[in-house]
């Protein structure tokens, strides 16, 4: 199986480059996630991101690149999730409340 980042690079349409290069800095510095599914790795990757975003101050305009990376980040995913239909809707449902998780605790 390729490893996360050859999977991420074969994703089309290909994201802009400073998007591709923060999610591959970030995967790059999580080799243990190579152990995991792609949809977990990819959701971890996504709250990570979302935990810094929600730590930054209000108007840190570099956190709007880590919110756009997790974004994507959830969004492939999904992508990957959708390669094991069955365990599609738990996935989903798993996700949702994660990242629900990340809100309560910053309200």
């Amino acid at each position: 199986m390729p490893s996360l980042l050859t999977w991420l690079e074969a994703r089309h349409p290909t994201a802009p480059t400073a998007l591709r290069q923060r999610i591959a800095e970030l995967i790059a510095s999580h080799p243990e996630w190579e152990a995991l599914s792609r949809a977990e790795a990819m959701l971890q990757a996504g709250e990570l991101l979302m935990r810094d975003v929600l730590a930054a101050a209000p108007k840190d305009r570099v956190a709007a690149l880590d919110l756009l990376a997790a974004d994507a980040c959830v969004t492939y995913a999904f992508e990957a999730a959708a390669d094991a239909p069955s365990d599609f809707v738990a996935r989903a449902d798993e996700a949702m409340q994660r990242i629900a998780r990340l809100a309560a605790t910053r309200a």
